[in-house]
């Protein structure tokens, strides 16, 4: 029988085992379906699950708000925005290793918003994970593919979300989720108006697309309650550590999946990326 002192750290990497999830069906559709209409799929049902755990509880939804809440949403918006488009362009751990760097951001932006100046040991370990992200991406940066920067402002943005969360304490998690749901939803639209995607569902009598779609959906939802169960029962830093086992899980799927192995010189970008984020996480307060 499993511990309950335990029960926090397996629900995270439960969690993380189904972000992962998520992130190689996303991969796996690519050429089937646009980007922006699979995270449309994502929003909308992450949005449903969120009001119906606010009113659960009891809580209104949130229209208007703060600017804090605005702030929080517009800039998870970007954060998902960038996921998406990265997820079918980069090797799944690839995008999971540098979509994860969020930690290194928030100590850094912590200077100027909460003023929180940064010890040397940040600054060592922001240019570790620097050089990790070099080592990583080698090929692609070598071929001038922007894609890694798209991934590596995804991590900033959440970093500017996860600060707004900070100012939001007084308002309901379900509704905030929610708030950012349907924000990120429109911004979604939005880039679909702008740039018509050739297909806006699978083709008539693909029945895989489908169910990808509903497990993309199902994943989200997964790892979205797993992680909310982690970080109530749990220390967050201890448990977050955990989560960046999504990389494993992701370079394990671009293993089984799509024969990527990764060569010495990626294998030690991931672990001077992940290895100081780590530790920002662990000393966290």
């Amino acid at each position: 029988m499993i511990r309950p002192s335990l029960m926090p750290y397996l629900w995270m990497l439960m969690g993380a085992a189904s972000f992962a999830t998520m992130g190689a069906l996303i991969h796996a559709l690519h050429g089937t379906l646009h980007w922006a209409v699979v995270a449309v799929v994502r929003t909308v049902l992450t949005a449903l699950f969120a009001l119906l755990l606010a009113w659960s509880r009891g809580a209104r939804p949130v229209v208007w708000g703060p600017i804090s809440l605005w702030v929080r949403s517009f800039a998870g918006s970007a954060a998902l925005v960038g996921v998406f488009y990265s997820l079918p362009r980069l090797p799944l751990g690839d995008t999971l290793t540098l979509t994860n760097m969020y930690p290194l951001w928030v100590t850094l932006l912590s200077w100027p918003v909460v003023r929180q100046r940064p010890s040397a040991g940040v600054w060592a370990a922001v240019a570790c994970s620097l050089v990790g992200v070099v080592l990583l991406q080698q090929p692609h940066l070598a071929a001038g593919d922007p894609t890694v920067l798209v991934a590596l402002g995804s991590s900033m943005a959440s970093a500017v979300a996860l600060l707004g969360l900070h100012r939001l304490h007084h308002i309901d998690p379900g509704a905030v989720v929610a708030h950012f749901s349907a924000v990120a939803t429109a911004v979604l639209l939005g880039i679909l108006a702008a740039f018509p995607p050739p297909r806006w569902t699978p083709a008539s009598g693909e029945l895989l697309p489908w169910l990808m779609l509903i497990g993309v959906g199902l994943s989200a939802t997964a790892g979205q309650v797993l992680l909310t169960k982690a970080f109530a029962a749990g220390p967050p830093a201890r448990v977050s550590v955990v989560g960046l086992t999504q990389v494993g899980f992701g370079m394990i799927f671009d293993m089984m999946f799509w024969g990527r192995r990764p060569d010495g010189l990626a294998l030690l970008g991931v672990v001077l990326v992940t290895g100081p984020t780590a530790w920002l996480m662990l000393r966290a307060r």
